[in-house]
C-alpha cells in the first residue's frame, strides 16, 4: 500500500475513536458501572458485559501476554541503541528503529492521558482496589496490538531466515488475537474500551507504517 493510503487509514480511524468518545460522553450515558460511574453507550456496553461476566484467569493470561510485549519492545530498543553505539550518531540509526522509539513515546503519553482524562470506568473493581480504575481505551489491547503489530512489520527486515520469520509473525498475531478476545471476555473492561484501543492501535501502526516504510526497496524486504 502506498503512503497516502496508509495516513488516509491512520486518518479514519484517528477520527473513529474522536468519534467514539464523542457518542461516549453524550449518548446513552447511564451509572451502570461501579459505585455508580456513569458510562456511555451503557446498553451495548452493558449488553456485553453480561453475556461474556467477569473472567480473571483470562485476566492474568493476557497481563502474561503484556509481558511478551515488553519484553519484545525491549529487544527492539537495544537493537537501536547497539546501532547507536557503532555509528556514532543518531540519524544513523536505521529509520525503522527511531520510528518505532517514536511509536513508543506516543503510546506512553497516550496512557498518562487517558489516566488523567477519563472517558469511563472499568466495569468492576479490580481485586485489591477500593476505587474504579479509569478503562478506556484498553491500554493493554492498545499496548500489544501496537508492540506486536509493528513487531510484524519488522521481522521481515531483521529476521533472515524465512522459516524463523513465519513463526514469529504468527506468534505476533496470535497474542493480539488472544489478547484482544481474552481481554473482552475476562470482563475488566467495557466492549467500547477494546474497540478504541483497536482504533488507536490501527491510526497509530499505519502512520507508523507510512513514515517507517516510506522508501519502496524497504517494503519489498518486508516479504
Amino acid at each position: 500500500m502506498k503512503r497516502n493510503g496508509k495516513l488516509i487509514i491512520s486518518a479514519s480511524c484517528f477520527f473513529g475513536v474522536i468519534i467514539l468518545i464523542i457518542l461516549l460522553r453524550l449518548v446513552d450515558v447511564a451509572p451502570i458501572g461501579p459505585n455508580n460511574t456513569c458510562v456511555g453507550l451503557s446498553h451495548l456496553n452493558e449488553f456485553v458485559f453480561n453475556l461474556f461476566g467477569v473472567n480473571m484467569l483470562w485476566y492474568t493470561v493476557t497481563d502474561w501476554l503484556g509481558i511478551a510485549a515488553i519484553l519484545t519492545a525491549f529487544l527492539f530498543s537495544i537493537t537501536g541503541f547497539i546501532q547507536l553505539l557503532k555509528r556514532k550518531r543518531f540519524l544513523k540509526v536505521d529509520r525503522e528503529i527511531l520510528a518505532l522509539g517514536g511509536l513508543y513515546l506516543i503510546v506512553i503519553g497516550l496512557y498518562v492521558l487517558f489516566e488523567k482524562a477519563v472517558v469511563n470506568y472499568r466495569p468492576i473493581i479490580m481485586p485489591g482496589g477500593v476505587q474504579p480504575e479509569a478503562s478506556f481505551p484498553s491500554s493493554h489491547t492498545l499496548l500489544i496490538c501496537v508492540v506486536m503489530g509493528s513487531a510484524v512489520m519488522l521481522i521481515g527486515r531483521y529476521i533472515n531466515s524465512k522459516p524463523l520469520r513465519i513463526v514469529l509473525k504468527t506468534i505476533s498475531l496470535l497474542i493480539i488475537a488472544v489478547t484482544i478476545i481474552g481481554r473482552l471476555i475476562s470482563g475488566v473492561h467495557w466492549f467500547t474500551d477494546i474497540l478504541g484501543g483497536i482504533l488507536i492501535s490501527a491510526s497509530l501502526l499505519s502512520l507508523f507504517s507510512a513514515i517507517a516504510f516510506c522508501n519502496t526497496n524497504q517494503v519489498k524486504n518486508q516479504r
